[in-house]
C-alpha cells in the first residue's frame, strides 16, 4: 500500500524489526505522498480569489464585524469562508499584523507542527518532514479534515499553544479542592475549551463534618461552579462555558441531584408566564440556576441490573462506604426518566462498560468525561481532536477510497500526537497527566451524507455495517501508527504499568471487528483491511507498545464541520433534505441538498426523474409522493427532522453499532418526538445499557421551555403524559393571546389582480407602528358563493393576524397552493400564481415582509430576480477570467495583500446592491421550519442571534460558527 511507515514492517513476517535504539540512531518516519504532487505547492492547485467578509448584528442591522479582501480557494463556500474569517483568523482587525489569507493560517499552524516533529525526532529526513507539511496543507486546503477550534486559535500564536478542546478535572471532599475546580473551570472557558467533572468524591448533605456540622452535599457546590460558568464566555466571545456535572448513581444526593434542573424547568415556566423576562439575554433569566452545564448520572451494571429486576439499592457515604439509604432502583430509575422527560438532563454514563474499555486502570478509574460525553478518560487530563471528512473519500462509482483513507489516518494521527509536545495546559496537573498519557480523539463528520449518497439508509443493516467498519478501520489504524511511532519516540510514559490491559483492549477492540457482518461490497471491502490494521497494529503493540493511551473519539464537529462545509456532523444523520445557502454577493437561497441526487443517480434513477423529484423535495421538504420514487427508497431520505425523522432507537442502533471501535464514546444526543412518554425515555436508556453504549443523552422536543426560541409552540397535554407532569402543568399560569385591534383610522392600500383571468381586489390595512393587520379580498358579486366565502376567509386571516399570529406561516402555508383559476397574472412581480391563494399571499409577501424572509420562501421582486441573474453571470464571467488568469505562468504566490481597491469576481452593481438590503444571518434550521410549519427547540446563537443547528449533544451557529459545546 505504500504506507507511511517508521520501523518498515512487512505485513508478510512474523517479526516485526523495530527497537528503542533506532530512534537514537537516527531512524524516523518515512513519509509518502498521499494527495501531493512532487514539484507542486497544494498552494498553487487551486484557483484563489478575493471575498469580503461583512457580519451584521440581527437585531439593528449595523456591522460588527468586516474584512475586505479575504483569500480563499474558489470552492469553498461563502459560510465557510466566513467563519474561518470571523473566528480564526489572528491579528487586530485592520492592523497589518491581522491574517488575511486560508494560506497564512494553514501556513502558520502546519509550520509549527513539522518544526516540533523534527525537533522531536518524528522524521527520518528534512525531505520527510517537507512532504508531510506539504500533505497536511493539502489536506486543510482540500477540507479532507481539520483539527479543533482551540489549534486553530492558538497554534503559532503569541498566546499559549493549547491544543485541547476536552477537559476533565478533579475534585475531592475538600473546601481547598472546590474552590480550585472554579478557578480551574474558568482558565479551561477562558481558553475557548469545555470541562467536565464528578462530584461524587464529596461528601453528602447527609453526613457529617469533622467540626460536628452537616455537610453542604455537591449540589450546594454546583450552585457556585455554574453562577461561575455563566460569567465567562470561551475564548473571549467564542462562546459560553460548556461544562459536564456528573454524579455517581450510589452517591446519597443522587434524587436531590437528578432533579435540579427540571425544577428549575417549573421556575421558568412561572416566571414566563407572570410577565418575567426570560428569553436569552434577559434581565430575569439570570435568577435560574444550574443552566450552564450538562448534568449525567454515572449508573453502574449493579444499579442497572437491580432495576431490571425490581431490587433495592443501596446508597453509601462518601467517607467510609456505609450505607445511608436503601431505594427502590426501579423508583430512582423512573426519576431519573422523568426528569430527562421533562428538561432533557440528566444523562446518562455507564460506568462499569466506560472502565470496562478503559486502556490504563491501574492509574485510576474513569470518572467523568468532557462536556459532550465523547471524551473519557483519567482525571486531570485532556484531549485533543481532529476529524475527517468521509465525503471526501467516497468515489464517484460509490466506492470507498479505502487506501487513501488509511494513510490519511495515518497522516493525521501523527500531527495531533506532535501537537502534545509543544502545547500548553492550562494547569500544571493536567499537562503532566496529557504528556504522560497522551489522548488523541481522531474522528469524523458526513457520516450521514456519506451513507444517502450511497444510497443506504441510515437506519438499516447496511447502513450500520458501513458505518461500523469505517469506524473501526479509523482507530484500527490509529492505535496501529501509534504502535509504530512508539518505536520510534517511545510509549506514552504511563504504558508500562497499564501494558497487559492496554493489550486486552486493544484485543477487543480486533474481536468487534470480527463480528462486523458486512453487507455489501463496500463494507466487506472496509471490514477486510480493517482486520489487516487491528492484527498489523497489535503485532506492532506487543513489540513497541502504544504511543497513545486513547486513539479516537466521535465529536460534535461543530465549527470545523462548517469549516469543511460538511452536510452533516459526526455520526449525525443530515438534519433535513432542503439547506440554507449563503450567497457571495449577499443574501441567501434554499436548495435541496446536493447529497439528494447524488443518492438517486446511485440508487439507478435516470436523470429526468432525479430532476422531478428534487423539484418535488424543494416544493415540500420531503419524498413522500415524490413523481417515480420508490416507497421502498424513501428511508434513505429519512432525517433527524420533518416529515419522515428517523426514531428514537434508529439513532440508539448507529451508536451501539460505531461504540466497539472509539476509544472514547460518542457526543450525540438520540432525539425523541414531543409526544413522547416517560416510559419512552426509560426503554431508550436501559436499551443503551444493553446495547453496551458508554453514555446516552436524549432530547425531548419542545421540553425545554426555558430555551429562547423563534418561535413558541402550545404546550400540548397528551392522555399519555404521567399525572405528575399533568399536576406541574397545572401550577402554570395560563397563557392568552392578546387581540391587538388596528386604530379607527390606518393606513393600507388597494391591489387589483388577474390570475388566470379571474379578477379581483386585495386591500391590506397596518399597523401605523408597520406590520399587517387587516386582508380585505373582494372577488365575484355581492351574495354570490365566491364573494361570501372570501370575505369569511378575509376575516379569519385578519383575526389571526390581530392575534399575533406571523404572516410569514400563513405565506409558508398558502403559497404553492393549487387549484383553478391559476396562471398568468398582470402583476410584474408575480408572472405565474398556482391558485388565487398562492398569488395574494405571494403579493403579501412581498409587501410587507423584509427581504431575508422573502429569500428564504423563494419570494422576490421582478428587480430583484434581475440583480440575482446579472450577479450569476457576473461571478461566472469572474470565474472564466480567474481561471484565464491561473492559466498564465505563476512566478510566485502572493504573499501580501495588494493596495487600493479589491476587485470581487462575483461582485454586484450599485443596482444590484440596492436591490439586496443586508440581510440578517439565518439558518438551516429557520429554512426547516418555514418548510415544515413547526418550530424546532434549537437556541439562538450568543453571538449573532441566529437560530442554531444540532451538533452531537451540542449546537453549532452557522451565521458564524459559535457553538454551545466542544467543536
Amino acid at each position: 500500500m505504500g504506507r507511511v511507515v517508521g520501523d518498515h514492517v512487512d505485513e508478510g513476517a512474523d517479526v516485526v524489526t523495530t527497537s528503542r535504539s533506532r530512534s537514537k540512531a537516527g531512524a524516523g518516519l518515512k513519509v509518502e505522498r498521499v494527495w501531493t504532487t512532487e514539484g507542486v505547492h497544494p498552494y498553487d492547485e487551486v484557483t484563489w480569489e478575493r471575498r469580503d467578509v461583512v457580519m451584521t448584528n440581527w437585531r439593528d442591522g449595523s456591522i460588527n464585524f468586516e474584512q475586505r479582501g479575504v483569500e480563499f480557494p474558489e470552492s469553498w463556500s461563502v459560510n465557510a469562508a466566513n467563519i474561518v474569517t470571523t473566528k480564526y483568523f489572528r491579528g487586530a482587525v485592520g492592523t497589518p499584523e491581522r491574517e488575511w489569507s486560508l494560506k497564512q493560517l494553514i501556513d502558520r499552524v502546519v509550520t509549527t507542527y513539522r518544526t516540533a516533529g523534527e525537533e522531536y525526532g518524528y522524521f527520518a529526513s528534512p525531505a520527510d518532514a517537507e512532504v508531510f507539511a506539504h500533505e497536511l496543507t493539502w489536506m486543510l486546503l482540500h477540507q479532507v479534515f481539520s483539527f479543533n477550534s482551540p489549534v486553530w486559535f492558538n497554534v503559532g500564536t503569541p498566546s499559549p499553544q493549547q491544543v485541547s478542546a476536552c477537559f476533565i478535572l478533579a475534585v475531592d471532599d475538600s473546601m481547598d479542592s472546590i474552590l480550585d475546580w472554579y478557578k480551574e473551570e474558568g482558565l479551561i472557558f477562558k481558553g475557548g475549551s469545555g470541562s467536565g467533572v464528578n462530584l461524587s468524591r464529596i461528601r453528602s448533605s447527609k453526613e457529617l463534618l469533622s467540626s460536628g456540622g452537616t455537610a453542604s452535599g455537591p449540589v450546594s457546590f454546583m450552585r457556585g461552579a455554574d453562577a461561575s460558568a455563566g460569567t465567562i464566555k470561551s475564548g473571549g466571545a467564542t462562546r459560553r462555558a460548556a461544562k459536564m456535572v456528573i454524579l455517581d448513581v450510589d452517591h446519597p444526593d443522587i434524587e436531590e441531584f437528578v432533579v435540579t434542573k427540571a425544577r428549575e424547568e417549573d421556575k421558568i415556566r412561572a416566571l414566563r408566564d407572570a410577565g418575567f423576562d426570560m428569553d436569552l439575554g434577559g434581565a430575569d433569566i439570570v435568577s435560574v440556576q444550574y443552566q450552564n452545564a450538562n448534568n449525567s448520572v454515572r449508573v453502574s451494571d449493579e444499579f442497572m441490573s437491580a432495576v431490571e429486576n425490581g431490587g433495592s439499592f443501596d446508597l453509601r457515604g462518601r467517607l467510609d462506604g456505609a450505607v445511608i439509604d436503601t431505594i427502590d432502583a426501579k423508583k430512582l430509575f423512573r426519576t431519573i426518566s422523568q426528569a430527562a422527560w421533562e428538561c432533557a438532563d440528566p444523562g446518562l454514563q455507564y460506568d462499569d462498560t466506560i472502565n470496562d474499555w478503559h486502556t490504563c486502570p491501574e492509574t485510576g478509574r474513569i470518572t467523568a468525561s468532557n462536556p459532550c460525553s465523547e471524551y473519557l478518560h483519567l482525571d486531570n487530563s485532556s484531549c485533543n481532536l481532529a476529524s475527517l471528512n468521509l465525503m471526501k473519500f467516497l468515489r464517484a462509482d460509490g466506492n470507498f477510497e479505502v487506501e487513501k483513507f488509511v494513510r490519511s489516518v495515518e497522516l493525521v494521527i501523527t500531527a495531533m500526537d506532535i501537537s502534545i509536545c509543544f502545547a500548553d495546559f492550562p494547569t500544571e496537573k493536567i499537562g503532566e497527566t496529557t504528556r504522560a498519557y497522551r489522548q488523541l480523539g481522531i474522528g469524523y463528520a458526513n457520516l450521514g451524507a456519506l451513507l444517502m449518497a450511497s444510497g443506504l439508509p441510515y437506519d438499516s443493516d447496511q447502513g450500520r455495517s458501513v458505518a461500523a467498519a469505517i469506524t473501526s478501520l479509523m482507530t484500527g489504524t490509529a492505535y496501529r501508527r501509534s504502535a509504530e511511532l512508539a518505536g520510534i519516540v517511545g510509549p506514552y510514559d504511563g504504558y508500562a504499568r497499564n501494558a497487559e490491559p492496554h493489550k486486552r483492549v486493544m484485543r477487543k477492540h480486533a474481536a468487534a471487528n470480527d463480528e462486523i457482518k458486512p453487507a455489501g461490497t463496500v463494507a466487506t471491502a472496509i471490514q477486510r483491511e480493517a482486520t489487516k490494521q487491528w492484527s498489523l497494529g497489535n503485532k506492532v503493540g506487543e513489540k513497541n507498545g502504544w504511543r497513545n493511551s486513547q486513539a479516537s473519539v466521535l465529536a460534535p464537529t461543530g465549527t470545523i464541520g462548517l469549516m469543511m462545509d460538511c452536510d452533516t456532523t459526526g455520526v449525525e444523520p443530515d438534519l433535513a433534505l432542503v439547506k440554507f445557502k449563503k450567497l457571495v454577493g449577499g443574501g441567501s437561497m434554499q436548495i435541496v441538498n446536493q447529497t439528494v441526487p447524488r443518492a438517486l443517480r446511485s440508487l439507478g434513477y435516470p436523470e429526468e426523474q432525479v430532476e422531478a423529484i428534487v423539484e418535488h423535495i424543494a416544493d415540500h421538504g420531503h419524498v413522500v409522493d415524490a413523481p417515480g420514487l420508490k416507497p421502498e427508497h424513501y428511508p434513505v431520505f429519512d432525517c433527524a427532522m420533518g416529515e419522515r425523522s428517523i426514531a428514537p432507537m434508529g439513532h440508539v442502533r448507529m451508536m451501539a453499532a460505531v461504540q466497539p471501535f472509539i476509544s472514547g464514546a460518542i457526543s450525540k444526543t438520540v432525539n425523541m418526538p414531543e409526544q413522547a412518554t416517560v416510559e419512552d425515555v426509560e426503554k431508550i436508556y436501559f436499551e443503551g445499557w444493553k446495547l453496551g453504549l458508554k453514555a446516552l443523552a436524549i432530547y425531548r422536543d419542545n421540553c425545554k421551555v426555558g430555551q429562547p426560541l423563534s418561535a413558541a409552540k402550545p404546550n400540548k397535554a397528551t392522555a399519555e403524559a404521567p399525572a405528575e407532569v399533568e399536576k406541574v402543568v397545572e401550577k402554570v399560569v395560563e397563557y392568552r393571546p392578546v387581540r391587538k385591534r388596528l386604530p379607527k383610522k390606518r393606513p393600507s392600500q388597494t391591489v387589483s389582480f388577474s390570475v388566470g383571468g379571474a379578477e379581483g381586489y386585495l386591500t391590506a390595512s397596518s399597523y401605523p407602528d408597520d406590520g399587517l393587520g387587516e386582508v380585505f379580498l373582494k372577488m365575484s358579486k355581492q351574495g354570490s358563493t365566491l364573494a361570501g366565502v372570501m370575505d369569511a376567509f378575509s376575516v379569519a386571516i385578519s383575526i389571526g393576524l390581530q392575534y399575533g399570529v406571523p404572516l410569514e406561516t400563513y405565506v409558508s402555508k398558502f403559497t404553492n397552493m393549487r387549484f383553478e383559476p391559476a396562471g398568468m397574472t398582470d402583476d410584474p412581480d408575480v408572472r405565474m400564481a398556482a391558485s388565487v391563494m398562492d398569488y395574494i399571499f405571494r403579493r403579501l409577501a412581498l409587501d410587507f415582509l423584509p427581504y431575508e424572509r422573502r429569500a428564504e420562501l423563494g419570494i422576490f421582486t421582478a428587480k430583484e430576480r434581475a440583480a440575482q441573474l446579472r450577479a450569476e453571470a457576473e461571478a461566472e464571467s469572474g470565474a472564466d477570467l480567474a481561471a484565464m488568469a491561473a492559466s498564465a505562468p505563476v512566478e510566485t504566490r502572493p504573499e501580501e495583500p495588494k493596495t487600493g481597491p479589491v476587485a470581487q469576481p462575483a461582485q454586484e452593481t450599485a443596482e444590484v446592491a440596492a436591490a439586496k438590503p443586508a440581510p440578517s444571518v439565518g439558518s438551516s434550521t429557520e429554512l426547516l421550519e418555514a418548510v415544515i410549519g413547526k418550530a424546532a427547540d434549537a437556541p439562538l446563537c450568543f453571538t449573532c442571534g441566529t437560530k442554531m443547528r444540532p451538533a452531537g449533544s451540542c449546537y453549532v451557529c452557522e451565521g458564524c460558527g459559535s457553538t454551545s459545546g466542544c467543536s
